[in-house]
């Protein structure tokens, strides 16, 4: 059967944790609290200012994104994401196929870029992901990132023209 992605509802909210919250606890790739509770990271996730989706394939969540507005007022023309997918999926092309969406939804709602603030410099198939689908670093925070594992690691600023 083919993935499907759409919109998330209320009733993705338990398959969505199981999704997002082992990655904030790994503390590897978000500038999130890794003892964030689960109810505050779906809470995070699926917020008002954002669209949050789902991607599914034979009835099971594999991934998830939300878009929303970079910045308030004239900043407002940018969107971000965030993206996670479960670590069944890895290496599977959800992360792809899920940017691919974000990108069109971005263009839909009308914004003219697309910005993610703070790409973990280690988290290479992110870097990597982001890079083929036409985004270019635009900023390098210099240890800007604690790593639970590698200390102080550089977080990128990376940017596209939609």
């Amino acid at each position: 059967m083919s993935l499907e992605i759409r919109p998330a509802y209320a009733s993705d909210h338990a398959a969505i944790a199981r999704i997002i919250v082992p990655t904030i606890r790994a503390g590897e790739t978000y500038a999130l609290d890794p003892q964030l509770s689960e109810a505050d990271a779906v809470a995070y996730w699926t917020g008002t200012d954002r669209e949050t989706f789902v991607a599914e394939q034979d009835g099971r969540l594999l991934g998830t994104y939300y878009l929303r507005a970079n910045q308030a007022g004239g900043g407002s023309h940018v969107a971000n994401c965030g993206f996670m997918t479960g670590e069944a999926a890895a290496g599977r092309g959800l992360g792809r196929a899920m940017g691919e969406h974000a990108l069109d939804r971005a263009r839909a709602r009308g914004f003219s870029a697309m910005q993610f603030n703070f790409v973990v410099s280690t988290n290479n198939r992110a870097v990597r992901l982001w890079q083929s689908l036409g985004f270019d670093v635009v900023g390098r925070l210099p240890s800007a990132f604690r790593h639970p594992g590698l200390g102080a690691v550089d977080a990128l600023v990376m940017f596209r023209a939609l």
